[in-house]
């Protein structure tokens, strides 16, 4: 018979490892060690602004081109002409969306066609036939284009829309939504005045249609997706958020874009109780919060959000938010503090009643410029030793930024606060939407395999969007079954006993 203690003993350790794994949900691509990300940011920031010091002083070419910016300094300045190797910018990508393919070693495929005529069966030519396909593509745009969707554009995997080369505006109903996909790149467009749609039947891929519930109106609703990279956009005036992040939606990098007149900015998590988004890592480097923004820049819900070298140039009620418990660290940003006194904090604990709730949550400011009396609310010094990776590298200096962000958004787009434009480039087509038009055609750049099922009437359900072909593998419940069962075998015997 086994001893009372021995017998405890199997209890209590069969309670630990359950509780021990049912607490670690991972989430595909999420990375073992966050910090370890956050430095290798730093990282390699600091090595692009000490190439363009070495380089400042010869007479080469990529003198005049390093920024300091390393996205940017990686796809411009290796070559002479970025247009001949469009794909290079996939290997330019930093934190923790680094590593998304988009697009790359795909076909490059022309949109010469601007209309939105049929989102359940889209023509050739058109974005909305390109990001359905099943196999990689790189997306380019014959001309400058308007495009005005009539439906929410649902993204496949392995997708990029590259927007150097023609000024790509993209507005109307739903706009993008990346769903349950992985490896999607979406670089220099314009997107404003996005509206709720659904209610309609909207193609997802060549085999796949069904009818959608509402959407929120967001410019690029994320929802439950991994290794996903937004550079280099102009967004504003969107009904709900300009970028929200939800459902378990982790390896993600923000950079470079330029963001005004809205109001909530960037959600990043779906709800407090929401266990898998701790696994959401999100990297913010390199933008611009410009005019018009009053909060959620952006609101995180657990996770863990990098924010680097950013230039918070206005906010009305605050600019960064939270809830659930987030781990927000903040390093090398500006933030310019609006002239209303009640408003100078950059940092607001969301729903939280008291300092009690929230004093322990991870929240770090290093190297930041506060100015016009913005202050920063830090949190969590018991547990500051977590940052010790991350720190162990000095941030650039936030004097700096306007140097990393001079580029932000569309390149040679507006600047709506300074009346001006950043850089263009060899290739740029200038700005203005393009017509309706452009041809119906096809284009030879289509290869056209599919891994389709057959096409579904009804796509509305939830769960069988979830767990379909294109969903995430769910995390990892299987070992914690089996644990229980362990648990309970053993207890059994012991009762017998």
């Amino acid at each position: 018979m086994l001893l009372p203690h021995f017998s405890n003993t199997i209890v209590l350790l069969c309670l630990f490892f359950v509780l021990l794994e049912a607490t670690n949900l991972t989430l595909p691509h999420q990375h073992p060690s966050p910090d370890s990300v956050a430095l290798h940011v730093l990282s390699t920031i600091n090595a692009s602004l000490s190439r363009r010091q070495l380089s400042s002083s010869s007479s080469s070419s990529s003198s005049s081109c390093r920024t300091g910016n390393p996205i940017d300094d990686c796809w411009r300045c290796t070559s002479s002409d970025w247009a001949s190797n469009r794909q290079r910018l996939a290997d330019c990508s930093i934190g923790f969306g680094r590593g998304t393919l988009g697009g790359k070693n795909g076909k490059i495929y022309v949109v010469t066609d601007s209309s939105d005529n049929n989102p359940a069966n889209p023509s050739q030519g058109t974005l909305r036939y390109a990001v359905i396909q099943e196999e990689p593509l790189w997306i380019v745009f014959s001309s400058n284009m308007l495009i005005r969707l009539k439906q929410e554009l649902i993204i496949n995997s392995y997708k990029t829309i590259d927007g150097r080369g023609s000024a790509v505006h993209i507005t109307g109903n739903g706009c993008l939504t990346i769903q349950y996909v992985q490896h999607v790149i979406i670089h220099n467009v314009h997107i404003y005045d996005c509206k709720p749609s659904g209610g309609a039947v909207v193609a997802a891929t060549p085999t796949k249609s069904g009818r959608r519930g509402r959407s929120d109106g967001d410019g690029i609703s994320i929802f439950g997706a991994q290794k996903i990279w937004i550079d280099h956009c102009s967004m504003s005036h969107c009904t709900d958020g300009l970028i929200d992040a939800v459902m378990g939606s982790t390896a993600i990098t923000i950079s470079n874009n330029y963001f005004t007149h809205h109001d909530e900015v960037m959600l990043l998590g779906h709800d407090d109780s929401y266990g898998p988004d701790t696994g959401m890592q999100v990297t913010i480097a390199f933008n611009h919060f410009g005019q018009g923004l009053v909060q959620r820049m952006p609101r995180c819900r657990r996770g863990y959000i990098h924010v680097v070298n950013n230039d918070f140039t206005s906010w009305k009620m605050y600019a960064i938010g939270g809830s659930g418990n987030p781990t927000i660290n903040s390093q090398g940003n500006r933030y310019i503090a609006p002239s209303d006194p009640s408003a100078k904090e950059v940092t607001k604990r969301v729903d939280s009643k008291d300092d009690g709730e929230w004093s322990n949550w991870n929240w770090r400011t290093e190297g930041d410029l506060m100015e016009n009396g913005a202050f920063f609310v830090a949190s969590g010094g018991g547990v500051s030793t977590l940052y010790s990776k991350a720190s162990s590298v000095e941030p650039k200096a936030s004097a700096l930024v306007d140097q990393l962000t001079r580029n932000a958004g569309v390149f040679g787009g507006p600047r709506d606060d300074q009346g001006q434009s950043g850089d263009s480039y060899s290739g740029y087509g200038g700005g203005g939407g393009g017509g309706e038009g452009g041809g119906g055609g096809g284009t030879s750049a289509i290869g056209g395999t599919t891994r389709g099922s057959s096409s579904s009437s009804d796509d509305s359900n939830f769960f069988g969007m979830i767990f379909g072909s294109n969903a995430p593998p769910r995390p990892r419940l299987t070992l914690l079954f089996y644990l229980i069962m362990i648990c309970v075998l053993s207890l059994s015997t012991l009762l017998l006993l």
